[in-house]
């Protein structure tokens, strides 16, 4: 498979290695990884940082079990902001759901080995839709993966906001009976999800975008508003990487989208 380059290529992402451990608490505000020991996993977190996304998985995986979380992270930031093949990207998101398995019995304490498995599953599942990933039985293992990765790492901001895009997606395919019920998923958790997600990384564009995503999916009309809102806040936020950049591009176009929604009288 091909990988498609990233197309906001900017100087201001690519990081030495002093450039890289100066800004990583900032960059990594997200998902809480430590900062690499090894020479190489830094030169796969630079390739990921600057949009390099098939480098940084390569050198990942070259370095083994330890490389994991790089090459998850750039994998899915690829097939879920670049890669413009649905068949591709869902090939690319089976890779990162099998490999975590691995990560998981190597190290079944690393959040990542968790939270990347879940956001596979819930963008194969964004992918080929809900209701169909219902049906696959797909959604008791995202949701295990994200409350185990914050179970383990209760400050991790990247798994909040999965676990709040997972409780919109379930109400919204299954009203709020079922998805209570069955699901465990509940407007009111959604919302307290995102809110203690922005508390954790107030600087994370896709924390605004996908709350804002989230409250079109309860009610479109009732929230439009607010989504335009939460939108505009996403695309304002000065992007540190390439991963930010992607995020703040798409809120760009969801803002679009929905101030032609409003025009069009929705």
């Amino acid at each position: 498979m091909n990988w498609m380059p990233f197309p906001y290529p900017d100087q201001a992402y690519v990081y030495d290695a002093a450039g890289l451990e100066a800004n990583w608490a900032r960059l990594h505000a997200g998902d809480l990884e430590a900062f690499p020991a090894r020479p190489a996993l830094v030169d796969a977190w630079i390739a990921f940082h600057a949009g390099d996304f098939h480098r940084a998985m390569k050198l990942g995986l070259a370095q083994g079990v330890s490389g994991y979380s790089v090459a998850h992270k750039a994998t899915c930031v690829y097939a879920s902001d670049v890669e413009a093949d649905q068949a591709a990207k869902l090939a690319l998101f089976d890779v990162v759901a099998e490999r975590c398995e691995r990560h998981q019995r190597e190290q079944p304490d690393n959040p990542a080995a968790w939270y990347w498995q879940g956001f596979a599953l819930g963008r194969t599942a964004q992918t080929i839709s809900v209701a169909r990933a219902l049906a696959k039985g797909l959604a008791p293992k995202v949701r295990h993966g994200l409350k185990r990765a914050i179970e383990l790492a209760p400050g991790h901001a990247d798994a909040w906001i999965g676990l709040g895009v997972y409780q919109s997606e379930i109400v919204g395919a299954t009203g709020p009976l079922i998805a209570s019920m069955t699901y465990g998923a509940r407007k009111e958790d959604c919302h307290a999800a995102f809110r203690r997600a922005i508390e954790l990384n107030p600087h994370a564009p896709s924390a605004y975008m996908e709350y804002a995503n989230a409250k079109l999916r309860f009610d479109g009309k009732k929230y439009l508003d607010e989504a335009r809102v939460l939108y505009r806040q996403a695309a304002s936020l000065t992007p540190l990487d390439a991963k930010e950049r992607l995020e703040a591009e798409r809120s760009r176009r969801c803002l679009e989208a929905a101030g032609a929604a409003i025009a069009g009288g929705a």
